[in-house]
């Protein structure tokens, strides 16, 4: 149940803002109310759903300090990586994220499976640099990250964009460039703050202020 309401929310299924019945979740989901709500008190634990007195539960508005503050995690992990990986990628290796390139173009209409692939190339660059393992910590860092990047591919950011960043790394990291590397990769990672201000001057209701008071609308699936 807290994986699947996660889910949503992460995927933007449940949208920022989108109020939450634990009547209506219960019986779509075909269970009791006392798991919707366990649920809903480890996702509020989270940040990613809102509780507010005699108006109910929401969907967490995205909150780009704490985009700010993952996206910091990620950058340090993988651009550290990426360091080692100028030394210690191996042709199979690159081979492997060409590949994964070819298969984003191929995605590229389909938001889900393009997100699915980038986190695959980024997951493989780590490999590269002998620090896979760390991706796990990049996942559970990126939360809230992850929504935002998101909403760029859905109102901003061409997929296109994205594949060509990660060409740009690629290609430095096959040359053996550390310099270029890393700056195409801290370019590509950084890309998520000028997404954020693009729709947040298109649609401020997606983003958390020190002033939120939601209203109770229908906005809660985007499919």
């Amino acid at each position: 149940m807290h994986h699947e309401l996660r889910k949503r929310i992460i995927t933007l299924k449940l949208a920022p803002g989108s109020p939450l019945s634990e009547n209506e979740l219960a019986t779509e989901l075909s269970v009791s109310r006392t798991p919707v709500r366990e649920s809903l008190i480890l996702l509020a634990d989270e940040g990613l759903v809102q509780v507010f007195p005699q108006l109910g539960s929401f969907v967490a508005r995205v909150d780009p300090e704490r985009v700010a503050e993952a996206q910091f995690v990620r950058e340090a992990i993988e651009t550290a990586s990426l360091h080692d990986a100028i030394d210690r990628a191996t042709a199979d290796q690159i081979a492997a994220l060409r590949g994964n390139l070819d298969e984003q173009a191929a995605a590229a209409a389909d938001i889900e499976d393009f997100f699915r692939l980038d986190e695959e190339f980024h997951h493989l660059l780590l490999q590269a640099g002998g620090h896979g393992a760390a991706w796990r910590t990049v996942v559970s860092a990126k939360v809230h990250l992850d929504r935002a990047r998101r909403l760029g591919l859905r109102f901003t950011r061409p997929t296109a964009d994205m594949i060509e960043q990660h060409s740009a790394i690629v290609d430095a990291l096959e040359s053996r460039d550390t310099q270029a590397a890393i700056g195409a990769m801290r370019t590509h990672l950084r890309t998520v703050f000028e997404d954020i201000e693009t729709i947040r001057t298109q649609s401020p209701e997606f983003f958390a202020s020190p002033d939120d008071r939601p209203v109770r609308r229908i906005v809660t699936d985007w499919r």
